[in-house]
């Protein structure tokens, strides 16, 4: 089992980046009379230089993960990091040879033969190790420039001084230094954001009250990393798969890049082998299988900064389609978990209820929904949703309060349900596109006609659907199964033209 560190864990959202071995030998000149350390001999050699490589490895995957992370304690840290790691490796290779430079001039003379204690492949990870490590001492003006544009958008606290020296305030001569750890992330400038667990629903047409009057969420930081720093880091780990190369087939390396992308499928899909053990429902149409994960996994945590250039968790693992695209939109299943209940994601004037049906298996339901109860399946296929835009919403809010409900039905029927391991839900979906002129109150000149025919052409979708929890996790996610019951006619909107000034 390979082992990670904790120090050198990457964090999720970390992408692989795709390099090629170098192909050209490196020759040493015929003069190499000069005398090698005890080290350059057998496994002293390649255990030394297999330890380079792997933190060199460690390295550049930290760089480029600093490169698109905003923190400035994560950039300085990765500077400090360059500094040791080349003056070890310069160290390293100083006690083998005293002139890097000279042995490592590419030459084409296949009559140059090596010293006895300096083999053909040692010369290759010799080379590329010290190729490799003069790449990355290029990035080191750039990540000072770097680190003062990241001191931009948080504090960047003072760091402790060597062994002996004593500093004081001219001003306050006994006040305490505050040492920073800059292994947690640095206090950004914009502090304070206010604790709103449950953010009010969106109201479309017309303004509503906000938690918090006149309040404007701070703008996160769009950071795109800079492509001579890429270009860098490449040719560094281009170098690097050479040196791995000229090791021998039981020297094994960690791929910091391919354990974290190995980690996010762990910590946000689903396991491989969950497929392949529902492979035979999945074989039914209109079915699929997803994680369905925790509300937190969404949401950026408070008083943080996050470039909002990387792409997110609903990004990398988006939510499963339930049909075909019509244009730009796609009918999903936008399913999370709040608390200890299953709640459909909500946008514009999206809207939805479900119902625990109990254990019944999902190749026992059909479209008629002929398994469940009676007044549930009624309620199911007689709710008909309203056509004007205020009843719509009043609708939406009736489901997930669960109040003013006038549906003559024994229970209340609300958007959500308590989370249950191997019951199954049933689930109508109503879901719209509204066209932006709509949700940004935009008015209609006699120029943008075509705005207009717009409001008349709204896509829409209204299915019955089930899904069924089969696994639960200890960080509250849940792997479903899900299949798409019935789809009903596409629901419509008939007084936009009422919300828009013209």
């Amino acid at each position: 089992m390979r082992q990670i560190f904790l120090g050198l864990l990457l964090p999720f959202w970390l992408t692989s980046t795709p390099s090629n071995t170098l192909s050209r030998e490196y020759h040493s000149p015929s003069n190499l009379s000069q005398s090698f350390s005890s080290e350059s001999v057998g496994d002293s050699f390649n255990t030394t230089a297999r330890r380079l490589v792997q933190q060199q490895m460690y390295l550049i995957a930290r760089i480029e993960q600093a490169l698109k992370d905003p923190d400035p304690n994560r950039m300085r840290s990765v500077r400090g990091q360059l500094t040791v790691q080349t003056k070890s490796v310069e160290g390293f290779l100083q006690r083998q040879y005293s002139d890097p430079k000279t042995l490592c001039i590419p030459r084409t003379d296949s009559s140059v033969t090596l010293s006895a204690k300096f083999t053909i492949s040692q010369a290759q990870i010799y080379c590329s190790l010290y190729a490799s490590s003069q790449e990355l001492l290029k990035l080191a003006p750039v990540l000072d420039r770097l680190l003062s544009r990241r001191g931009e958008l948080a504090l960047v606290r003072q760091l402790p001084l060597v062994t002996g020296e004593r500093q004081s305030d001219p001003v306050l001569s006994l006040a305490p230094v505050q040492v920073p750890n800059l292994g947690k992330p640095a206090t950004p400038f914009a502090t304070r954001e206010p604790n709103l667990t449950t953010p009010p629903l969106p109201v479309i047409g017309r303004a509503a009250k906000t938690a918090i009057a006149n309040y404007v969420p701070p703008m996160q930081p769009a950071i795109a990393p800079l492509e001579e720093a890429i270009a860098t880091l490449n040719a560094a780990n281009k170098f690097l798969k050479a040196a791995q190369v000229a090791f021998s087939g039981e020297t094994k390396f960690i791929d910091p890049q391919e354990d974290a992308a190995i980690l996010d499928r762990f910590g946000y899909d689903i396991d491989p082998q969950e497929t392949q053990t529902y492979a035979k429902f999945l074989e039914l149409p209109n079915t699929g299988i997803f994680r369905v994960l925790p509300d937190s996994a969404y949401r950026r945590q408070l008083n943080t900064l996050q470039n909002r250039l990387q792409a997110s968790v609903s990004d990398r693992y988006p939510f499963p389609s339930l049909g075909e695209a019509k244009g730009e939109f796609t009918p999903s299943l936008a399913l999370q978990t709040v608390g200890d209940n299953f709640q459909l994601v909500h946008r514009g004037v999206d809207y939805s209820f479900m119902v625990d049906v109990g254990d019944i298996p999902l190749e026992k339901l059909d479209g008629r929904l002929q398994a469940v109860s009676s007044p549930t399946r009624e309620f199911f296929f007689n709710y008909q949703p309203p056509k004007q835009l205020e009843a719509l919403q009043v609708d939406r809010r009736r489901f997930l309060t669960g109040k003013h409900q006038n549906w003559n039905q024994s229970q209340v029927i609300l958007a959500g349900a308590k989370a249950e391991l191997n019951h199954t839900y049933v689930v109508r979906s109503l879901q719209f596109q509204l066209p932006e002129i709509i949700l940004r109150r935009q008015q209609i000149f006699q120029e943008n006609s075509r705005s207009r025919q717009e409001l008349g052409q709204i896509p829409s979708s209204d299915m019955i659907l089930a899904f069924r929890p089969v696994r639960r996790r200890p960080d509250g996610s849940y792997t479903v199964l899900w299949r798409v019951l019935n789809q009903l006619p596409a629901p419509s909107i008939e007084d936009l033209e009422n919300y828009v000034p013209y």
